[in-house]
This record gives structure tokens, C-alpha cells and sequence, in this order.
């Protein structure tokens, strides 16, 4: 929240609207763990066809 641009965009969007820092780390935190995940499920999607040139 201190060195991000967005983050503190948002932040600033967040607490205008009335939100408590709380609430706004929670709703970060849930961003984050969806990126994080589909990051996760984009690489094992990749990672399960096997090392290159490997055939059955």
C-alpha cells in the first residue's frame, strides 16, 4: 500500500468512498490470492504436458 501506484490509487478510491483500511487490505488480500491462482493453474496447465521432447 506504501509503494505501489495502483495500490495507492485504489487506496485513495477505497477510503474516499468510506471504506476502513481493514475492509481494503481484506479486498488486496482476495485480488492477490486470485492472481496467485491463476498464475498457479496457468503454469501447471503447462508444466503437466512433461519435459520437452519427452513422448509416451
Amino acid at each position: 500500500m506504501q509503494h505501489d501506484q495502483r495500490t495507492r490509487d485504489y487506496v485513495a478510491r477505497r477510503t474516499a468512498v468510506g471504506m476502513s483500511t481493514k475492509d481494503i487490505m481484506r479486498c488486496l488480500k482476495r485480488f492477490t490470492a486470485r492472481e496467485v491462482y491463476r498464475h498457479l493453474k496457468t503454469t501447471s496447465i503447462l508444466n503437466t504436458a512433461g519435459p520437452p521432447g519427452a513422448r509416451s
